[in-house]
């Protein structure tokens, strides 16, 4: 069964994919983001994405694991 979409409010109109996995909770440290994100494990809006400096844009939804979060203002 697919976990609920939780939202993470930002307080700025983007934030990187990397910054934005560990302010979500979703991943413990930076060099964490480096590793699954290069590994092709993280999703952003269902397509895979390895670019950790990636914009992440209010509505943009990342997953990992079974875990996702929607960026929101």
């Amino acid at each position: 069964m697919a976990q609920p979409v939780r939202d993470v409010p930002i307080s700025s109109d983007s934030i990187r994919l990397g910054q934005f996995l560990k302010y979500a909770g979703m991943i413990d440290s930076g060099a964490d983001a480096k590793g699954v994100i290069g590994d092709g494990l993280v999703r952003v809006n269902d397509a895979v994405e390895t670019r950790r400096g990636r914009q992440l844009q209010h509505g943009d939804t990342v997953t990992f694991g079974r875990e996702t979060a929607r960026v929101t203002g």
